[in-house]
């Protein structure tokens, strides 16, 4: 018990040390907000903030675990910009969906989340200044990319600031946490989708219903005993249920990815990612000859999608991501001759990679 008892005082002696030295940062935190408003600049930096953690994770020696290190500042970082003004996040709700859990994972528990009730709202939110960043779905790894996002670029001068992976992990919920209280099932067309093989094998005589969010079918849930929700944790803590069964998804590797829009031009990391739209003439090896001017750059395309145009019949238009900042050499000189071969392109911004 002696040896106990010396342990936690020197634990406790830490403790307060952590407290003055977190005090200390955020001293300085206030004079850089100071010196950030006289020269009008953004408090929230995308480069910076992936700066401090990649440094961090780098010099970090152990035993305390790197995942636990980002979350650990990033709380940090997100209660030091509140000493300046806190962050005002429009995202695609309601409260307790995985864009709501994206957002507080990237901008953390101090910021303010607006929960708007569709894409068009988020990018509203941020353009009217009622919001500084927002936070929308872009694609998940099986169901593909989200269409309403990305044809909403075409009309807006925001730019991709940043981007979010979530791991996708579907809950079974209820009241009670007892299954034989489940009589109805409700979740988001995707969630179902996503567990489809799972519902079938464990609850064949249990109707499900489809809803326009996991928060929505949580929130039903919540309300009727008879009822069970599939959604994510998030929606378990602010809905108060109880779990009956835990990862019910039918397959692992299951993500999505956010995208974070706002007004600035974030820097570059060194692990960057840019994305852009651009159409091409109806002539033969149009494309190609767009796309080319990537390949003869030896420069990585991750990405790319084909929409309808909605200007002319037939018409389509190419969403490309790549990897690199806008300001790579190599990158300018391609899109330089990318230019040449495409009728219209457009950045739509040049962001530091999300971690998974």
């Amino acid at each position: 018990m002696k040896r106990l008892d010396e342990l936690r005082k020197n634990i406790d002696a830490i403790d307060d040390e952590i407290l003055h030295l977190l005090n200390k940062r955020a001293e300085y935190v206030i004079e850089v907000g100071k010196i950030k408003q006289k020269s009008n600049r953004p408090l929230y930096v995308p480069s910076r903030e992936k700066a401090i953690y990649d440094r961090l994770v780098k010099k970090n020696p152990g035993p305390f675990p790197p995942n636990a290190l980002r979350s650990v500042f990033r709380e940090i970082i997100s209660a030091s910009l509140s000493l300046e003004e806190v962050q005002k996040i429009s995202y695609l709700g309601p409260e307790g969906t995985f864009t709501h859990l994206a957002g507080i994972k990237h901008f953390g528990l101090s910021s303010k989340m607006i929960s708007a009730r569709s894409i068009p709202e988020v990018f509203e939110d941020v353009e009217k200044k009622r919001a500084d960043y927002g936070v929308i779905p872009i694609e998940n790894s099986l169901e593909g990319v989200v269409n309403h996002t990305l044809d909403m670029f075409m009309d807006s001068d925001l730019n991709i600031c940043g981007e979010i992976f979530i791991e996708v992990n579907h809950n079974l919920m209820n009241k009670s946490g007892v299954f034989e209280d489940i009589k109805r099932i409700y979740s988001h067309p995707h969630a179902i989708a996503q567990c489809r093989n799972w519902l079938n094998n464990n609850v064949p005589h249990i109707q499900v219903f489809e809803v326009e969010s996991t928060a929505k079918a949580a929130e039903m849930a919540a309300k009727d005993s008879s009822a069970a929700a599939i959604g994510s944790e998030m929606a378990e803590i602010v809905y108060s249920l109880k779990v009956v069964h835990r990862g019910i998804e039918d397959f692992a590797n299951n993500f999505t990815r956010f995208l974070i829009i706002g007004d600035v031009k974030p820097e570059k990391t060194g692990n960057d990612k840019t994305s852009l739209v651009f159409s091409v003439t109806h002539e033969a090896g149009s494309l190609y000859s767009a796309l080319k001017a990537f390949a003869d750059s030896d420069i990585n395309m991750t990405k790319i999608e084909s929409r309808p145009s909605k200007l002319k019949t037939w018409e389509y238009v190419f969403y490309v991501d790549i990897d690199g900042h806008i300001s790579d050499p190599m990158i300018k000189k391609a899109i330089d001759s990318f230019a040449w071969n495409v009728s219209f392109f457009k950045i739509l911004g040049s962001y530091p990679k999300g971690e998974k």
